[in-house]
């Protein structure tokens, strides 16, 4: 019981961090997820995480424990919000796409978040998550996890890099990368559809009897589908870099804690 009491807190500090974390992290963030799973897969990550590395320096329950639980949970979101940011790319892109074949208007229902998404952003997030499970992404998402603890160690100074903005700063620049990766996914098609929008207004110049608003939006939509079924062989690709850029943002993020 004394050696229960005494790893106990550490071990609580682990289970905030990869719950936490596992709460906003893509894959084991999904709603489909059962919330039983989520709970007993966070338990045996942080249990073998905690046996692994935190029992070499004991964690002692004082007044500053609750702070430690906080930040242990800020630090376990932040790598969530790391890794779910380049999910978010594919349905960024997806939006930009909707926008100008039409189908803007026509949000469905993401079953892996429960929120409203744009039609093909669905259809890419889908896709994406099937080639990140190929490529077997979630083991290096859970080794991740585990080696966070490393760099980013229980007696971390979240709160500091925190107060000098280094968290924050990190966090908007790499938002800003993911926007502007979305663009360049999406960039294609989006000229591609704008280039058809100016022939259809020189139509509609050159020929009004054309009724514009009728031919138009059949015009854009095979065009849009054309244009996909060309792009998707080289999704691939893109999602390989994808996959890659976010892991080296983590690594980035765990470079904020070095000494």
């Amino acid at each position: 019981m004394e050696s229960l009491l005494q790893y106990f807190p550490g071990f609580l500090l682990c289970f905030c961090r990869i719950g936490s974390f596992f709460i906003i992290s893509p894959v084991f963030s999904a709603q489909n997820v059962p919330a039983q799973m989520k709970i007993g897969l966070a338990f045996f990550v942080a249990f073998i995480a905690f046996f692994a590395i935190g029992t070499a320096a004991p964690v002692e329950m004082d007044s500053f424990y609750i702070l430690s639980i906080i930040r242990e949970i800020l630090v376990g979101l932040c790598l969530g919000f790391i890794a779910n940011l380049f999910f978010t790319v594919v349905q960024i892109a997806g939006g930009f796409i909707d926008i100008q074949m039409g189908f803007g208007i026509a949000n469905v229902i993401d079953p892996m978040t429960g929120a409203s998404s744009p039609v093909l952003g669905n259809l890419k997030y889908i896709i994406a998550m099937l080639l990140f499970l190929t490529f077997n992404g979630h083991h290096y998402l859970l080794e991740g996890i585990m080696r966070s603890y490393e760099w980013i160690p229980l007696n971390n100074d979240f709160f500091v890099k925190n107060n000098n903005g280094q968290i924050w700063d990190f966090i908007i620049k790499t938002f800003s990368s993911v926007f502007y990766v979305s663009f360049q996914m999406a960039a294609p098609i989006v000229v591609a559809l704008f280039l058809t929008d100016l022939g259809l207004g020189l139509l509609a110049r050159v020929a009004p009897q054309f009724n514009i608003f009728v031919i138009g939006l059949p015009i854009k939509v095979i065009l849009g589908f054309v244009l996909l079924l060309l792009l998707f062989p080289g999704y691939e690709l893109i999602f390989k870099d994808l996959f890659a850029s976010m892991m080296d943002a983590l690594g980035k993020f765990f470079g904020l804690f070095k000494a």
